[in-house]
């Protein structure tokens, strides 16, 4: 009977692997339907139940194979399962996956959809259950104990927290935009709160979550009953609150500690020893970790990264991912050369993929290295003059200051409000969403001469700031672009945010490359917090998040300075007040050498 033959039968379609290369690879459905199980719940330790669906492969029927076993896919969403039916990113099942032989498991997480409990965002009630789900999918009778993790976003950083439990029958992981460090990602960046997505995201878990759809059909007491708990529970106990405290500067949310490690799952990446598949973009809400996850697990597992020229919404395929392009396939064609290879068994070299694709801007194309940091990556520092040029030799002398005004509005109009709303601005065609050209209006901009060859740039980047302040606080928004001097455009390429009180950095934990700091580690606790004196000068050491870009010869290399990047992070009520007006001078003396270090790589690489 069709649908009965296990995928090691079927026909496979790979183009002879060379290590390091992308392959094409392709192979038959082995059923030619799929067919969802009746929904229900998974009892929890504490007596709470999460929903869940089941998606099997089907016969000509549409039903279930008697007597065959899968390997399931896990899903584990906060945006609702039955959402998902209609967008399969924020936790559907995929047909293309189950038709070739996968069995999809899609967990509401606690607190949220048609689950009981309440919501806290990876708190440790819900990792907690990640594991007791795993047991409950290896006990069913179509389960063959076997069970690879998935997901985009939210789903992604479940499923990589749940690799970390190392459970025996998790396999492998494949986490699309997963976020790394929760405090630095992008909910205090710089000591800022995020204005932009996060309220919008918590608004999204609530008013998905608040609508119970398959309780409410099966069971409309249970279903009125979530309603109200979820709307009590976002209101008084998390969602509301946590953005409350954050904005009023509150030490639980608004300093790193106890709160944020938990929500961090890079403190948890030496757990993890399955083979994972990292999908990252460049314009991600989660852009700094995701070269950071390769770099963790390279040495303790198989590890493979893919960035893509995606924002949040373009790697879950809305409007499109793009691919394939520049011989790298569609992620759900790795995705089951993935899973077949480390949860089915099937020898598909998916070990000897790329380590590391990147898309790179400016050259506009797929780029592939053995490794990140890219291997011939060398810091290369660019000075700020007092004629707002970028020069390789430091002053030596006193030079003029460049002045700009202290506000927290900059920055609507520039790419930074496209990536922090995850890219929803992004499908309506608005000039600031690619081009810098009307942020650097108030910025204090710093130019390299013209290039005469192009500059290769890969990697995070530092810029250390010398500045006073008028006010009795301050921020830096410093952000590099390639400027085209014959048309006076600028694009953007990556933005770093920080609070003037949040300046002390633990060279302990920064990232240091042939003896310059490049990635500066800010610890952003209460205890670090240090004073902010008027007319006193103070380097700022601002992180710049990673990226991969080319400026082009006939352009120049950009870095353009304000007080703010709203889309980006606000300061906490009390910071914010302490710097509301005022103005900032940028110095360059021999005393205090304002400078920019940049990861540069020889133009060579893009050709390998």
């Amino acid at each position: 009977m069709l649908g009965t033959r296990s995928s090691q039968s079927r026909p496979v379609s790979v183009i002879e692997a060379n290590e390091g290369q992308w392959t094409s690879y392709e192979r038959a459905e082995d059923f030619p339907s799929t067919v969802t199980l009746p929904k229900g719940f998974i009892r929890m330790r504490d007596g709470i139940e999460l929903a869940y669906t089941v998606t099997l492969p089907a016969n000509d029927s549409g039903q279930p194979v008697p007597g065959e076993k899968y390997p399931a896919i896990l899903i584990q969403t906060s945006y609702n399962k039955a959402a998902g039916a209609f967008v399969p990113a924020i936790g559907g099942a995929d047909p293309f996956m189950v038709k070739r032989g996968y069995a999809t498991v899609v967990v509401d997480v606690r607190g949220t959809g048609n689950s009981q409990g309440v919501w806290d965002a990876f708190g440790e009630k819900e990792q907690g259950d990640y594991s007791e789900v795993v047991d409950w999918v290896i006990a069913q009778p179509w389960s063959n104990q076997t069970v690879g993790v998935y997901g985009v976003s939210y789903l992604g950083i479940s499923a990589i927290l749940t690799a970390a439990q190392n459970h025996p029958a998790v396999k492998a992981a494949f986490p699309i935009v997963p976020i790394g460090d929760g405090y630095r990602d992008i909910v205090f960046t710089g000591g800022q709160v995020n204005p932009t997505f996060i309220p919008l995201w918590m608004g999204l878990v609530t008013g998905l979550g608040v609508v119970p759809f398959d309780a409410l059909q099966t069971d409309p007491a249970r279903g009125l009953e979530l309603v109200v708990s979820h709307l009590l529970n976002g209101v008084v106990q998390f969602q509301v609150p946590t953005i409350l405290k954050a904005l009023l500067g509150e030490s639980e949310t608004a300093f790193d500690g106890e709160f944020w490690k938990t929500r961090s799952p890079l403190e948890q990446a030496d757990n993890i020893k399955v083979p994972t598949f990292i999908v990252g973009g460049l314009r991600d809400l989660f852009q700094r970790s995701e070269p950071m996850w390769f770099e963790q697990l390279k040495d303790q597992t198989t590890a493979k990264l893919l960035i893509g020229p995606w924002t949040h919404i373009e790697s879950a395929g809305i409007p499109s991912d793009g691919l394939p392009r520049d011989g790298v396939p569609t992620l759900q064609q790795i995705q089951l050369m993935w899973f077949d290879q480390y949860l089915k068994g099937m020898d598909v070299d998916a070990d000897k993929l790329p380590n590391v694709t990147q898309y790179v801007l400016g050259h506009e194309k797929y780029v592939t290295a053995s490794d990140w940091p890219h291997p011939r990556v060398q810091a290369t520092e660019f000075y700020l003059r007092g004629d707002k040029s970028l020069k390789q030799k430091p002053a030596e002398a006193m030079e003029a200051s460049s002045v700009i005004l202290q506000a927290p509005l900059f920055g609507l109009c520039s790419p930074s409000t496209n990536q922090w709303t995850a890219g929803a601005l992004g499908l309506l065609p608005i000039p600031c969403n690619t081009e810098d050209t009307f942020n650097q209006i108030p910025s204090a901009n710093f130019r390299t001469p013209v290039l005469t060859e192009d500059l290769y740039i890969n990697g995070p980047i530092a810029a250390d700031i010398w500045i006073t302040t008028t006010g009795r606080q301050a921020a830096l928004s410093v952000r590099v672009s390639s400027h085209d001097p014959a048309t006076g455009r600028s694009k953007s390429i990556s933005n770093g945010l920080l609070t003037a009180s949040h300046r002390a950095v633990d060279d302990t934990k920064s990232r240091f490359m042939n003896g310059l700091r490049i990635q500066p580690w800010h610890p952003f606790t209460k205890e670090a917090v240090l004073p902010v004196q008027p007319g006193e000068p103070m380097l700022l050491p601002v992180e710049i998040f990673s990226t991969a870009a080319v400026i082009p010869k006939g352009h120049q290399l950009q870095v353009s300075i304000n007080s703010s990047n709203l889309p980006q992070g606000l300061q906490p009520v009390p910071q914010l007040l302490g710097g509301l007006v005022g103005a900032i001078s940028i110095l360059n003396s021999v005393e205090h050498r304002s400078k920019i270090v940049l990861p540069v790589v020889p133009t060579s690489a893009l050709m390998q």
